[in-house]
């Protein structure tokens, strides 16, 4: 299942805030760390779609939410993409230099 956009920042900044901190990450956190402007009731509801949907876990109750292993592919897949992006940006970039300089010679 493809995320929404609000959905993929919010698991992309518990997943970073989980790989800085190594504990739980809360709603407020998300809220006051990130640039989402995003009540942090509506950072629960959203944390609870991605509950369901297995992207994160509750490790108890009143605990703020860990990356389940789906968490994290997904999080490895957005960047592998991005990365993929700015690499054929790059050879396009790089190409049409090329062309340029052989046009000048």
């Amino acid at each position: 299942m493809q995320l929404d956009e609000r959905k993929t920042k919010i698991l992309q900044a518990i997943i970073r805030n989980y790989l800085e901190t190594g504990e739980p990450v809360g709603s407020r956190t998300i809220s006051k760390y990130t640039d989402l402007n995003l009540s942090s009731a509506t950072i629960r509801n959203e944390m609870a779609d991605l509950e369901e949907l297995g992207y994160i876990v509750q490790p108890h109750t009143s605990a703020g939410r860990i990356p389940s292993d789906q968490g994290y592919r997904f999080y490895v897949d957005c960047m592998m993409e991005q990365k993929e992006r700015e690499v054929v940006e790059m050879k396009e970039m790089l190409l049409e230099r090329n062309d340029r300089m052989e046009n000048l010679l």
